[in-house]
């Protein structure tokens, strides 16, 4: 005996829901399998729930078309902070600058600080652009190759990025929030409809039942045995 499968993709809800609305449409209300406040509920639900899933994969693809853009403009600022950082050392390793001065950076060790992270660029970067100007103010020769200008641009241009993937990646994280509570109502009213459809034809007999709920969308499945049996009939008793 196949078994009734409920969807487990959003767009196969739909499918579902749709079904269910054009099969409202087509039939007189005495006729129609479902019940007429279940109707209203979908009509009223499924616009809701269309809108927010288009915005839901709108939101991700454009977090997604975004991402090598972002990543490009992290790796830029990682790497040009990285070489100012490497430029300092080697000016204190030659001995032109001391060691002290690596306090107007925000480090005070021969360890770099960790770029690793995105948010790590952002904090350094802060410390290292507002170290150097402080330093030159007190009378320090500017470094060069690369400047704190050009490190400036990279910086300035990363932050930039860094916010906009940040704003995309919070619409996206609302959008999949509220198709996520928008996914349940779905599930519930693919439900009662489905069991009101299998309870208006449930005195017909089974194959023909299945077949009349299946025009308002409801999807059987057999089971892997069931499957066999049904297309292979003359196999049946080398099964068993």
């Amino acid at each position: 005996m196949p078994y009734r499968r409920l969807p487990n993709t959003d767009q196969a809800r739909l499918r579902a829901l749709k079904t269910a609305i054009i099969m409202g449409q087509n039939k007189e209300s005495e006729a129609l399998a479902f019940s007429t406040t279940s109707l209203n509920r979908l009509r009223s639900f499924y616009t809701n729930f269309e809108t927010n899933i288009i915005h839901h994969k709108q939101a991700r693809n454009l977090q997604e078309k975004n991402s090598n853009t972002y990543l490009e403009t992290v790796r830029k600022a990682r790497l040009y902070l990285s070489h100012f950082i490497q430029v300092l050392n080697f000016a204190i390793q030659r001995g032109d600058m001391k060691p002290v001065v690596r306090e107007f950076y925000g480090f005070n060790d021969k360890k770099s600080p960790s770029l690793l992270l995105d948010s790590e660029v952002l904090e350094w970067g802060k410390k290292i652009i507002e170290g150097e100007h402080k330093r030159i103010t007190k009378g320090g020769n500017p470094l060069y190759n690369p400047s704190i200008g050009v490190v400036k641009v990279k910086f300035d241009q990363f932050v930039d990025a860094y916010h906009f993937q940040k704003t995309l990646q919070n619409t996206t994280a609302r959008c999949t929030l509220k198709v996520a509570e928008l996914r349940k109502e779905a599930d519930d009213i693919i439900l009662d409809i489905w069991n009101e459809v299998e309870e208006s034809f449930s005195s017909l007999p089974d194959d023909y039942k299945r077949e009349k709920s299946m025009e308002y969308g409801l999807i059987y499945v057999y089971r892997p045995m069931e499957r066999i049996k049904a297309e292979h009939p003359s196999l049946v008793g080398s099964l068993e």
